[in-house]
């Protein structure tokens, strides 16, 4: 990933102990802990989310001129559980578990099923649909590029600590997400070819300075859940959510960049994901996140508090989006430059 700009005491510290070889980390030990003693917000704060997003991509493609012994170095993972601690501990404050008596496999699928028809979010993909302009389906893009662009990866961490059906339905799910073997298949392949046939820079990470702290919120989210063995009932029941209410919004994105004006290498990525996540959701609800809550009845109360975090955090970040751009601004940080792929700040 493209090393980011600090946005904050915290991830000033620790970005620049990044370009250091690894050791011990006091200063950022000092900072991780002034920003949880400081912050109002942490799901808002944009120093902590940064932070955190870092120290999480440490654990997948790394960062640019970063050493990578850093991944397991004992104080920096010190310092990331201090932020994680604060971290869920705001997720569990902002989203309570589904009060739900479902317990069989059938039954929690049902639950996270009406679960997800009874949110009352904001319709993103309603307004890109009918309304969005080219510079706004530009801004979404971008905003959506800090996950898609390592699509799938989060929920993957969750394999080794699933057994029989839990397993073989993330695998199954997880096979279409990477392509299936198919080299260029890979769903984050396919949005990466959006992004060129959007005129936006596809490299990993490079729109990271661009985007707000709920946007990183979400994504971190996900890393949060898949890191952690013991929240592993978070990051299925968060996968069944997500793929629940994919199918139809993916429909919609892909009618909107048409109705721009936008070809088949621009909405490839998003008519792959009617088809294939209209099945999803019914493996991801029954035989994942329901088999899972019915083997270990002890995660139940994770599987649907994921669910429902997913939806929260997600919904918080479109909130966001939207009311920026109905005041007619733009919903980034810093605006992007369209010119041979390449963007400037």
């Amino acid at each position: 990933m493209r090393r980011p700009t600090p946005r904050g005491p915290l991830s000033e510290a620790l970005l620049a102990a990044l370009i250091q070889d690894p050791g011990p980390v006091p200063e950022v030990a000092q900072q991780a802990a002034q920003a949880v003693a400081r912050t109002e917000d942490v799901l808002a704060d944009d120093d902590v989310q940064l932070a955190l997003t870092v120290l999480y991509e440490l654990h997948y493609r790394g960062v640019d001129g970063v050493d990578e012994r850093w991944e397991w170095q004992p104080d920096l993972l010190a310092v990331r559980a201090t932020l994680e601690e604060e971290f869920e501990a705001a997720l569990r404050a902002l989203v309570p578990v589904p009060d739900v008596a479902a317990r069989t496999a059938p039954e929690v699928a049902q639950a996270l099923f009406d679960l997800t028809a009874a949110d009352d979010g904001p319709s993103v993909s309603g307004y890109v649909a009918k309304r969005a302009t080219d510079d706004q389906v530009h801004e979404f893009v971008a905003l959506r590029s800090i996950y898609q662009l390592k699509e799938a990866d989060p929920h993957s961490w969750a394999l080794p600590r699933l057994s029989g059906r839990p397993k073989s339905a993330l695998i199954e799910i997880q096979t279409d997400e990477y392509g299936g073997g198919r080299p260029g298949h890979i769903h984050s392949e396919l949005f990466a070819g959006m992004m060129r046939a959007l005129d936006l820079d596809d490299a990993y990470g490079a729109y990271l300075d661009h985007v707000p702290a709920s946007t990183l919120a979400s994504v971190n989210a996900m890393s949060l859940f898949g890191l952690h063995r013991r929240l592993r009932g978070a990051i299925t029941g968060h996968l069944a959510a997500y793929e629940m209410t994919s199918s139809i919004p993916c429909r919609k994105y892909g009618n909107g960049f048409r109705r721009l004006g936008y070809g088949p290498e621009a909405t490839a990525y998003w008519d792959e994901h009617v088809e294939a996540d209209a099945v999803h959701e019914q493996i991801a609800g029954r035989d994942l996140a329901g088999a899972l809550a019915e083997l270990e009845p002890q995660v139940r109360d994770d599987v649907l508090w994921g669910a429902a975090a997913y939806l929260a955090v997600d919904g918080v970040a479109g909130v966001e989006m939207l009311a920026a751009w109905e005041r007619g601004e733009s919903a980034l940080r810093r605006p992007l430059v369209r010119s041979s792929a390449v963007t400037v700040s």
